[in-house]
This record gives C-alpha cells, structure tokens and sequence, in this order.
C-alpha cells in the first residue's frame, strides 16, 4: 500500500488542559529531532493530533522511530484519497485485502471535519461496509470487537484512509518535565531508570564516572553508547565525563574498607549536584534499587543524600531484578549493559563494604580529606559530548569476542 501520512494520537497530552499547547509544541520538537534525516517529511501538529506528510518517504522507517517518541498514544499509517466516493471504496477495498485473514471480522469508523461532504459518518460507514462485505468472501461484521477497524476521515483536502493502529510509547513528551542528570553507570539498573524518567516528561543528561588506568576505555564507550541506544527515545543527549581515579586513590588509601563505597557514592553525588547546578537541571536519577546490592540499602542512601538537599530519584527503587531486565531488554540496553567492561564502582568495590553506614562516621571520615580540592580538580577534567540517537563506539570486533567471554 502507498501510504501518503501518519496520523499521530496523542496521550496523557489530552489532560493538560491550559498547557497543552506546550505539551504538542515540545511533542513537534522531539518527533522532528527523531525522524531527523528522512527527507521530504512534512510533519503539521494540530490540537487534537499530528500529521506526518510522507512526501514518499519511508513510511516503515518513520513508523519505527515513532515507536520509541514518548507523548505518542497510538499512530496509523493512512492513504490520501480523492472525494470521489467510488475512488475511496475501491481504495478501502485493497487496503482490507491486504490485511484480511480468513475468518476475520471488520468494522467502519468515520470521522467528518468537512460537513460539507454529500455523505454523513452514517451513510459513509453503511456504503463501505457494504461494498467489503460483498466483495471480500468470509469477512464478517463486527462492532464491539473486530479484527480490523477501517478508519475513515473526511477533511477539507480530502479522505484519509486507514486499518492500522499502532501502539506508541505513552508517557509524555521529554522535556515536558524539565531536566535533570542521570548518574550513568555501565549496568542494566541506570539506563532503565533514565528510560523511565524520560517517559513522564524528564531531559536527561547523562553523568558518567571513569578512573582511567583503573577502568579501560571501552567502559567509557560502552556508557557511551548505552546513551545513544536512549537518545534513540529523545533525540540527543549530553553526556558528562567526569575523571574519578584520584578521588577513589584517595578514599582508598586515606579511610577504612567498609567506608570506601559509602565515602566514593557522597563525593559522586556532590560532583553530579554541582554540574546539575550549573547545567540548571531541577533532579538527580540514579539506578538505585533498595537491597539490590551493599550500597543499596536505605542507610546507604541516608548517609550518600546527606551531601545535598537536591531531589534525588530512584525510579527502579522498587522493582525486582527481573522487572529490570524485562525493560532493559525492552529498550535494546541489555546485551550492552552486560558486556564485561567494569565501571569505576565495579573496579574500586571493596570485599567488604558497609551495609548498613553511620552516617556520622561517613562524615567523619570524609572531614579527614581535602574535599575541595578533590572536587575542583576533578570539574576541571570533565569532557562533555553529545550523543546522537543509535550512535555506536564500541568496535564490533571488541563486542563479538565480548559475547564469547
């Protein structure tokens, strides 16, 4: 079928009220950084929906980029068709052959913005139910539940057909909700959680530590590219690389063991505060699951959101490990995520870290350390990048033998 548009239905943006023009302004903006790079699209937001003109473009390229747009209901590819009613029968009759399977069951559904048009919703739905009917043998009529639903619109320009309703990504357009950073490490726990603070409205920036000899250079690129499998969500992100080895020699060499983690996670959250501040985000999401692991525990996040006043939100907090993965393999992170190049936390963890921290300890101990200069010195070495959608870094050599290991 030679599509001609997709018709976009839009979400939660039908209940905001007086600020709903800005919810369908910023959904604009995001479908056109996704659908980036596919000529000739015309895309026309209106109140109620959007048009996407295809202009001959790729209608199954822009359908699976419309997939991952957050703010997106449902979307139908549709067929521009004269108002001559003899064209739009013969028309709606080859886009139901190519979908209709022996046995299944249809209906009609019209919709009239040109009231001018010599055939009301009624009669239209009773002539092109007809007309299927006698020509498709076996086809039955259904109104509650049908297999296929013919959608029809008659507007000023003319009648666009469709059968077709396709799940979006609900949720609402990023950056609806303002913007925050993203403590992004190399595991499956964190892109998951920017994944969901993206869905209800967020702009993430992705904060990534590293601590270079410690940590090789593909656990860069692999945090990296598990950003541009997001963006793929959003459109581009920034990415944030924050160089982590002399804090962690420090820490290690200066405090106890169990400290270690507690102490390396407060200087984290500063760090991240800091660039939330000057990058004038209004939150922290971290990857954070309650119990998951040592440094996971509510002393533990007691004794690390001790360094900021700051909101710091954890949307994978209570889910179980299987939740996770089940979206991570979900949004394409997963494969990525556990590939064995170790983040910084991973390489500096100690056998045996507290689980349950004093947070007056923490702060004790933290007292001992030139924190300033630690902090300054490691703003100063930041390297800031933009992340297109579905940018690659890792070499595919490296992955496959990773897959081996």
């Amino acid at each position: 079928m030679n599509y001609t548009e997709i018709m976009v239905r839009y979400g939660e943006l039908s209940t905001k009220g007086k600020n709903r023009k800005d919810f369908i302004s910023r959904l604009n903006g995001n479908v056109t950084k996704v659908l980036n790079g596919i000529d000739g699209l015309s895309i026309r937001p209106h109140r109620d929906r959007m048009h996407i003109q295809l202009n001959g473009a790729d209608y199954e390229e822009v359908m699976t980029r419309l997939k991952k747009v957050f703010g997106i209901q449902t979307f139908s590819p549709s067929v521009k068709v004269s108002k001559n009613f003899e064209d739009v029968k013969e028309v709606a009759l080859e886009m139901m052959k190519e979908v209709y399977k022996e046995g299944m069951s249809f209906k009609v559904n019209t919709k009239r913005s040109d009231h001018e048009y010599e055939l009301d919703t009624n009669e239209i739905n009773l002539q092109l139910g007809d007309y299927i009917y006698t020509n498709i043998p076996g086809i039955s009529v259904e109104m509650r539940k049908p297999d296929i639903k013919l959608l029809v619109e008659v507007r000023q320009d003319g009648i666009y057909l469709s059968n077709q309703t396709i799940k979006g990504a609900g949720g609402l357009p990023v950056g609806t909700a303002g913007k925050a950073e993203l403590m992004l490490s190399g595991g499956i726990d964190s892109p998951v959680a920017g994944y969901l603070a993206m869905k209800r409205g967020v702009e993430i920036e992705m904060v990534h530590f590293y601590s270079p000899p410690y940590t090789s250079e593909n656990a860069l690129k692999k945090a990296k590219e598990l950003t541009g499998k997001l963006a793929a969500f959003s459109g581009p992100i920034k990415f944030i690389a924050v160089p982590f080895t002399e804090i962690q020699e420090t820490i290690k060499s200066e405090l106890p063991e169990g400290y270690l983690m507690t102490v390396q996670r407060r200087f984290m959250m500063r760090l991240t505060d800091l660039i939330r501040e000057k990058n004038d985000g209004l939150a922290i999401f971290n990857g954070e699951a309650v119990g998951q692991v040592a440094s996971q525990t509510l002393e533990s996040m007691v004794a690390i959101n001790d360094v900021t006043n700051t909101p710091i939100l954890r949307p994978v907090s209570n889910m179980d490990k299987t939740e996770i993965i089940k979206i991570a393999e979900d949004i394409d992170t997963f494969n990525l995520s556990v590939q064995p190049y170790e983040d910084c936390c991973t390489v500096f963890a100690p056998p045996s870290p507290k689980t349950r921290p004093n947070l007056q300890k923490a702060r004790d101990f933290e007292a001992k350390l030139d924190v300033d200069g630690l902090i300054s010195r490691s703003l100063s070495g930041i390297v800031e990048t933009t992340i297109m959608p579905g940018e690659t870094f890792l070499d595919e050599k490296e992955e496959e033998f990773s897959e081996l290991l």
